[in-house]
């Protein structure tokens, strides 16, 4: 069995039952930490709609959190639900805001370690985040 991400017609993803319920149930962990809805539907009779913009507010707001924190952990726990979102944004046609207001560049760093991981450069951060969702894309069958 399978379900799907749908925008409209479109379908964006059709992972196994398995794969999207983890993925639902992060959903709406980050909802809950981020303070606002994804945009991602309810799953009902294995479809789910995606409404595309409260899902780019929310690929917005999920991208300037992760870049804000240097808590290692934290950055390992959500940069594989990061790069899955990231591959759904691009399938729906959404344009990334890659340089979110209040950057780790901007000082407003939060959750951070010590020792915290090390700040990359808004460029070197973005280009791995965007390599690991290219490689993570072709795995999510359409």
């Amino acid at each position: 069995m399978s379900q799907y991400y749908d925008i409209g017609d479109e379908t964006l993803w059709n992972p196994s039952n398995g794969a999207s319920r983890l993925f639902m149930s992060q959903v709406d962990l980050y909802q809950a930490e981020l303070g606002l809805p994804s945009g991602i539907g309810p799953m009902d009779g294995d479809e789910c709609q995606i409404d595309p913009i409260v899902f780019e507010e929310f690929v917005d707001t999920l991208l300037a959190w992760h870049r804000r924190t240097t808590h290692r952990v934290m950055i390992a726990l959500s940069e594989g639900f990061v790069a899955t979102t990231l591959v759904l944004a691009e399938r729906a046609g959404i344009e990334v805001n890659w340089q979110p207001a209040g950057s780790a560049e901007d000082g407003a760093l939060r959750d951070v370690q010590v020792p915290a991981a090390p700040v990359s450069s808004e460029a070197a951060w973005a280009a791995a985040l965007q390599h690991k969702s290219r490689e993570l894309g072709r795995f999510m069958p359409r």
